[in-house]
């Protein structure tokens, strides 16, 4: 089988909106999510600054109980999988065997983890909760959205750092184009501010330490020195084309090209050369029928450490030639959110499904000084108005995991 895959609902958590109206118009309009850590005391910590998630209430979608027996993490996953499920309509699911959730985290529930080893530490074994383990598994929010919507098909985490999302959503088109499933649940979430996860990237020192917000996300700027934290959901339902049409499904976007590889080079720093992600994009591409001089824009993996966006730009011109790359319109919207992890590439999915449908590309906000080595066009500062072809979402993670979705209208 190779059946066609559309979007037919979308949902967002973000450090600059919650809902993906609200998230949309604000990275148009070059908002900056980022700002001074509030979740804990970060006196401790050379970097200071995070994208939070303001004003986010779980007991809006959840009962309180049961959003007091979720982690934050988890809570965004529900928060932005009932926007999507709201925006498709009605799904009428008639097999839920046929009806699926791939839903990725790079971390899970990582508050949990580290209130509960408080708890050990300083109380004891028996003040560790009984909802510690079901709480932090990076597994849960995917058994929870397969519970709260009865969907009895695959609930699977993709579980690759940074690349979460993204191969979530690819790994459920799969799913979808080769008859395993009609209908999935797809995307990822995250919850990392916490102290002790933001202590281990200091002393990796791949985070920002600057204190001004405006000069702390910075991709490919000659400025840059490390990414700025996020967290956040991003959810979408994916369909089986004839499925969504037959019932006046509105359609957001079709996923028609999945690629991913792994650099198999080192734990934490991307191949130099661009190869691994070069391929993955590549093989999206040759999915997707590609053509040269199609009008291409790219949300890139731009995460603002000095590693990846040199390997990403080289890795862009490897999969695209040197003649076409130049042509790509390109921005990097964690300029705007900060890194979200493993929700990274679900929300950035989603930008590239307003991308088309929208006919306008956001910008990579604060890029004043262009890395000359990062010489491709990285929309600087404003949006732009365009129509595109065909808008393509990368993503790459620790362990060398590179995953890229690319995305047209639906015709």
């Amino acid at each position: 089988m190779n059946r066609r895959v559309v979007i037919t609902g979308m949902g967002a958590v973000s450090p600059v909106g919650i809902g993906v109206d609200a998230f949309w118009s604000n990275l148009l309009e070059g908002a900056n999510g980022i700002g001074p850590i509030t979740l804990f005391d970060p006196c401790n910590l050379r970097s200071s600054l995070a994208g939070e998630v303001k004003e986010f209430d779980p007991t809006k979608r959840q009962e309180f109980k049961d959003a007091n027996h979720t982690d934050r993490c988890g809570q965004f996953a529900i928060a932005a999988a009932a926007e999507a499920m709201e925006s498709c309509g009605d799904l009428q699911v008639a097999d839920p065997y046929r009806a699926a959730v791939y839903l990725g985290t790079g971390i899970g529930g990582f508050a949990t983890t580290e209130n509960n080893c408080r708890r050990l530490f300083e109380s004891g074994a028996r003040r560790v909760s009984p909802f510690f383990v079901p709480m932090m598994i990076a597994n849960m929010p995917a058994g929870m959205l397969a519970i709260r919507y009865g969907f009895c098909g695959q609930a699977i985490p993709a579980v690759t750092a940074c690349a979460s999302g993204s191969h979530a959503i690819g790994e459920a088109t799969r799913a979808i184009r080769h008859g395993y499933a009609d209908v999935v649940i797809a995307g990822g979430a995250e919850a990392p501010i916490v102290e002790v996860g933001l202590a281990g990237f200091n002393a990796m020192k791949a985070l920002a330490t600057s204190t001004n917000a405006n000069e702390a996300s910075l991709p490919f700027d000659k400025r840059r020195g490390g990414f700025v934290p996020a967290e956040g959901a991003g959810v979408l339902i994916l369909e089986e084309y004839e499925r969504a049409k037959a019932r006046g499904a509105k359609i957001y976007g079709e996923i028609v090209g999945y690629g991913t590889t792994c650099d198999a080079y080192h734990m934490t720093a991307p191949k130099p050369d661009g190869s691994g992600a070069g391929k993955a994009v590549a093989l999206a591409l040759e999915e997707a029928g590609w053509r040269p001089g199609e009008r291409v824009y790219v949300n890139a993996h731009g995460t603002g450490t000095s590693l990846n966006d040199l390997a990403e730009t080289k890795a862009l011109k490897l999969a695209f030639g040197e003649e076409e790359a130049r042509k790509l319109a390109i921005s990097s919207t964690k300029s705007s959110t900060g890194h979200m992890l493993g929700a990274a590439g679900a929300v950035e999915a989603i930008v590239c499904a307003k991308v088309l449908s929208e006919n306008v590309a956001p910008p990579t906000i604060n890029l004043l000084e262009p890395d000359p080595e990062c010489d491709l066009d990285y929309i600087p500062l404003v949006k732009r108005e365009g129509s595109f072809d065909l808008a393509i979402s990368n993503s790459f993670g620790f362990g060398g995991h590179n995953a890229c979705l690319a995305i047209r209208r639906c015709e």
